[in-house]
């Protein structure tokens, strides 16, 4: 399968995977590992990876010798506060400029607040990171944060932590058709087969975090998720049968038949 390019590095891997809500960092590399992930996402306001030297670092854990470290805006719900949340992520990982940005709306549902993450994307960008943004599945808006210059434009399933999986396919494949960079689905995923319909949808990847690590098995679920990533993009390449409604066609030859 060819390979995700993301801001002009290529990851074998197309299943990106958060690391909060584990019950230990051992049990966060574990999942990790079953999962094939490259890229793992770091909520830098929640998560400690260098701001408190007297409290153990994820990173310790989770090494960037070994993983692209993506630090994440959550928790935050203007744009002010996610600019600065990235600015210090920047500095604590040595001028890494790949971040996942985003803007919430509502602390009730998490949705994300739009205007105030194309204001943010907007700003990022002109300070050199390359944006990985999160946000509605609105084709207009997914169209303007490419066009702003993100390098991934990651519109949600459904709502964040709901397990609800892809409540509006044909949005997302509006976005899919008319985008330039790739789209990672970000948030609502609950099981494998969500996973493999939003990878068959032709979406480039696919980022989770609470379908993991709130399994009751969390490193038997990613290693799931590995699974379903990879059914789903053969699947996708390989392209599907068409529907035939009412329209018998056997699977077997009906020429040359015994006795006809």
């Amino acid at each position: 399968m060819h390979q995700l390019t993301l801001a002009g590095k290529a990851y074998r891997s197309r299943l990106l995977v958060g690391t909060g809500k584990y019950k230990d960092f051992a049990e966060t590399r574990a999942a990790l590992d079953a999962s094939g992930a490259e890229i793992v996402t770091v909520a830098v306001r929640r998560v400690n990876i260098g701001q408190d030297a007297s409290q153990p670092n994820l990173l310790d854990a989770v090494p960037p010798s070994r993983f692209t470290i993506l630090p994440n805006t959550a928790g935050c719900y203007t744009a002010d506060d996610a600019v600065r949340t990235l600015r210090l992520a920047r500095e604590l990982l040595d001028g890494h400029p790949l971040c996942k940005l985003e803007v919430l709306g509502d602390p009730s549902n998490l949705f994300p607040n739009m205007p105030e993450t194309l204001k943010a994307a907007a700003t990022l960008v002109k300070e050199g990171f390359q944006v990985m943004v999160y946000c509605a599945d609105d084709p207009i808006q997914c169209k303007m944060l490419e066009e702003i210059g993100c390098v991934a434009v990651m519109p949600l399933a459904s709502l964040i932590g709901s397990g609800m999986g892809i409540v509006n396919p044909w949005n997302l494949r509006l976005i899919i058709d008319n985008a330039k960079v790739p789209i990672i689905v970000d948030a609502g995923v609950g099981t494998a087969s969500d996973a493999t319909i939003a990878m068959e949808l032709g979406c480039d990847g696919v980022l989770m975090n609470t379908a993991i690590a709130h399994a009751k098995d969390p490193v038997l679920m990613a290693s799931a998720m590995k699974k379903g990533i990879e059914a789903g993009r053969e699947a996708f390449l390989a392209g599907r049968m068409a529907r035939k409604y009412y329209s018998a066609d056997p699977s077997s030859p009906t020429s040359g038949l015994i006795g006809s």
